[in-house]
């Protein structure tokens, strides 16, 4: 039996197309969830076509969306107390098809190490990792990104890296490591790429999500940022889409001026099957989202990482710029955008299929 150990909707979103493609082997995997996100859970099951959860492992009346790091260690706590308390009957459902027991795990959250540990030291599984590997060779930036990859690093079994970088990262990992040639959210995109947006869009215009907390919690770097997308907006339309802990911030910063509704707008944040068309359709993205590199990479989109470090590919031949946070790296790309455009790579790889033959050559489905 295999089961994903997931607590995100990122984590469900980019493991849906591995689910599916193990189904279609004729087994039939399982969902064991951390609650470590809940906002939403329901309508990315649903849009996925995936099953609710099998299997709790914070209850899910007790279950709260994690926001504070101060919430993080009593809901550690509750997730290795249910997984201990119930390893009896996790490893019975591990072993119930008769082939041996395998628990995945995917990404860099919280979830993703102690999913790793609960699988190897509690239930006496192999353990894969999907999206294994990324360093930003940081572990304070980005914080716990970097230090969830190393500690998960040292339990697993299979390594899934996406690209010969992530394989030679993992040079000295114990274990297999296997190189998918993407990462999978490029499976996941084409189930939603096509759809229609949920609203009316301006014909051109470039889009910005801006949400780490390294970034709108620093008021100088917050409001430079938002300066310079409102003089970009001038030029063309600018569709910022924040989240409730921004628009927060943005009340308290005193920058809800800067927003007209007609060249820098404001809209909330979107699941992300509703925003790929969206994304799709910008001329180009600034974020400081880990998760939108690749995508955008993908899809040819010019791409502005606002942010210090990050564990992805920048420079070379993609469409991505690292800008460390600097105001005058951010303007630069905002005024040459298009020379960071590349040709889509969205029918070049499949790495949701070479994770799947690996598990059958293995004779895990």
């Amino acid at each position: 039996m295999i089961s994903f150990i997931l607590g995100t909707t990122a984590e469900l979103i980019k493991i849906a197309p591995v689910f599916h493609a193990i189904s279609e082997r004729g087994t039939k995997p399982q969902i064991w969830f951390t609650a470590q996100h809940v906002d939403h859970v329901a309508e990315t099951l649903a849009d996925l076509q995936l099953p609710e959860p099998s299997v709790w492992l914070v209850p899910k009346e007790q279950a709260q969306h994690i926001e504070r790091p101060a919430q993080v260690p009593g809901w550690a706590a509750t997730v290795m107390k249910n997984a201990w308390s119930r390893r009896h009957e996790l490893k019975a459902i591990l072993k119930d098809d008769g082939r041996p027991p395998l628990v995945l795990v995917h990404g860099d959250t919280f979830t993703t190490p102690y999913g790793a540990f609960i699988g190897k030291r509690i239930l006496r599984a192999r353990v894969g990792h999907i999206e294994a590997g990324a360093r930003s060779g940081s572990l304070l930036s980005p914080l716990p990104e970097e230090l969830n990859r190393k500690l998960a690093a040292k339990i697993v079994d299979l390594h899934f890296a996406p690209t010969a970088k992530e394989v030679n990262n993992l040079r000295n990992a114990r274990g297999a490591v296997i190189n998918t040639g993407a990462n999978t959210a490029i499976d996941a995109m084409r189930l939603a790429i096509d759809a229609e947006p949920t609203f009316e869009l301006p014909e051109e215009f470039g889009l910005a999500t801006l949400h780490r907390f390294e970034l709108v919690s620093r008021r100088d770097k917050y409001t430079e940022a938002l300066e310079l997308l409102k003089k970009a907006s001038e030029r063309m339309p600018i569709l910022y889409l924040a989240g409730p802990p921004e628009q927060e911030r943005i009340k308290q910063y005193g920058l809800g001026h800067l927003f007209d509704g007609e060249r820098l707008i404001i809209k909330p944040k979107l699941r992300y099957l509703a925003f790929l068309p969206i994304m799709a359709r910008a001329k180009f993205v600034v974020t400081d989202s880990g998760g939108l590199q690749a995508e955008c990479n993908y899809l040819g989109v010019p791409c502005a990482i606002h942010r210090e470090r990050t564990e992805d590919n920048h420079g070379g031949n993609t469409t991505l710029l690292l800008t460390g946070m600097d105001g005058g790296k951010l303007q630069g790309f905002l005024d040459d955008y298009e020379s960071y455009r590349r040709p889509s790579k969205m029918d070049d790889f499949h790495p949701s299929k070479i994770v799947v033959d690996t598990l059958s050559n293995m004779g895990f489905c």
